[in-house]
């Protein structure tokens, strides 16, 4: 596994913060009465994908560094299903932001595959 400055340099990790970036976008535009419902779980969990990759880079053991990569990965299930949802009632056409979210679960699954395999 190829060593990095700082987790910013991750490709998952940039990816799942442009994830993000565009989730708090197409939420901005969900009814007012999601505020505290759909709009502030779906933040809440796609910032916990970015968040979990941060926290787990820095963590010295293998085993830490999988707990935080799979809770990040937990979180980015989560996101989906509330991609899903805002789909079905009709708050938005999610299609791009689920395919975003995709590539970033193929990044992630393959950082956790190299930490497992690292020394």
């Amino acid at each position: 596994m190829e060593k990095s400055k700082g987790f910013k340099e991750l490709i998952v990790w940039q990816k799942a913060h442009q994830l993000v970036l565009a989730v708090y976008q197409l939420t901005r535009t969900f009814p007012k009465e999601e505020l505290f419902g759909l709009i502030s779980q779906m933040r809440r969990s796609s910032v916990s994908v970015a968040a979990n990759i941060t926290e787990g880079y820095r963590k010295r053991t293998k085993p830490d560094k999988i707990k935080f990569m799979n809770i990040a990965q937990g979180s980015l299930d989560e996101t989906h299903y509330y991609l899903i949802l805002s789909q079905d009632l009709a708050y938005a056409d999610t299609m791009v932001l689920q395919n975003q979210l995709e590539e970033v679960a193929k990044l992630l699954n393959a950082y956790t595959h190299a930490i497992e395999a690292s020394k």
